[in-house]
């Protein structure tokens, strides 16, 4: 086993491809593939999975990929120490739905952790991707929702894919409207109240369940709606055609949503805001700073973290 063997891998896991791969490590498709069938060889394991949608970690996998990565870490620890001039990228990925304090807590964590050289992901994505992302180790954390509407149908899903939920905190249901809609001179509206503005709901692509909804009362028939792929889009169109959307009630100022605001819906039911990871994988010290960072955010609005 060779140390570049263990970095090969990590970028066939990070790519899902062969191809893309071996462009990014400027090497060729043949040599790349052979490394990876030597260490296969060595170990007497298959760490990957080939199929037509592209490469995949089995299970030994990214059991395997778990041990790599804290050999990776203690490599770039050593080339730090004694001054090596390549140094070994931070690597860290979320996935998540359209939160902004996810949003928020990734920018303080790139600032503490990114130095001079990092590749961090976000994606904002739709539900059933976060899930695969966590299942393939495309992320290592994902957020997602979870209310007495999707439970059972989530947490069987999360445990097929062999992943786990763990709860962060719990919030009343809010509707986002921009500053200037005639229901923020309510404290409090009803679905009655919100009849005649266009829902805003974010598309979950050919999945298209209910229980992969981003919003609550996702299966009530709405006279206005409007289909977002992304948070930008969904703010503009809050202020631009006063509509409006269902979610956690957390704005940050500091990523500019001055423009929205939230007011508590009159429904009876709670939302559980919650990270996944994958079963069988150690966090990386990078994934751990990250929810800690993540939790103080949380804190930081007035919510108990669980």
């Amino acid at each position: 086993m060779r140390i570049q063997q263990l970095r090969y891998l990590e970028k066939i896991a990070a790519t899902g491809s062969i191809n893309e791969a071996a462009k990014q490590l400027f090497i060729s498709q043949p040599s790349l593939s052979q490394a990876m069938k030597e260490l296969e060889k060595e170990y007497q394991i298959q760490l990957l999975y080939r199929s037509k949608s592209g490469i995949t970690l089995t299970d030994a996998g990214r059991e395997f990929m778990n041990y790599a990565r804290g050999v990776l870490d203690q490599v770039n620890l050593l080339d730090q120490h004694f001054g090596q001039e390549i140094v070994r990228k931070r690597v860290f990925s979320v996935s998540a739905q359209h939160y902004a304090f996810v949003v928020h807590a990734f920018v303080e964590f790139v600032k503490e952790v990114g130095g001079d050289a990092y590749q961090f992901t976000l994606r904002e994505t739709q539900t059933e991707n976060v899930l695969d992302d966590i299942q393939t180790l495309k992320s290592e954390l994902g957020v997602i929702y979870i209310n007495a509407f999707n439970k059972t149908v989530m947490m069987r899903l999360i445990s097929d894919k062999n992943l786990t939920f763990t709860p962060l905190f719990e919030v009343q249901p809010h509707v986002f409207v921009g500053r200037d809609n005639p229901l923020t001179k309510k404290t409090h509206v009803t679905l009655a109240d919100l009849e005649d503005y266009p829902y805003l709901s974010y598309e979950q692509g050919d999945t298209n369940s209910f229980y992969f909804s981003e919003e609550i009362q996702s299966t009530l028939p709405h006279r206005k709606q409007i289909l977002i792929s992304d948070r930008a889009t969904i703010f503009n169109l809050m202020v631009g055609l006063n509509g409006y959307t269902i979610s956690s009630g957390i704005i940050s100022s500091e990523l500019n949503d001055e423009k929205i605001v939230a007011i508590p819906l009159d429904v009876d039911d709670v939302i559980t805001l919650g990270y996944l990871r994958h079963r069988k994988m150690d966090l990386s010290r990078a994934a751990q700073l990250y929810l800690k960072m993540l939790k103080a955010h949380i804190r930081g609005y007035g919510f108990e973290v669980k």
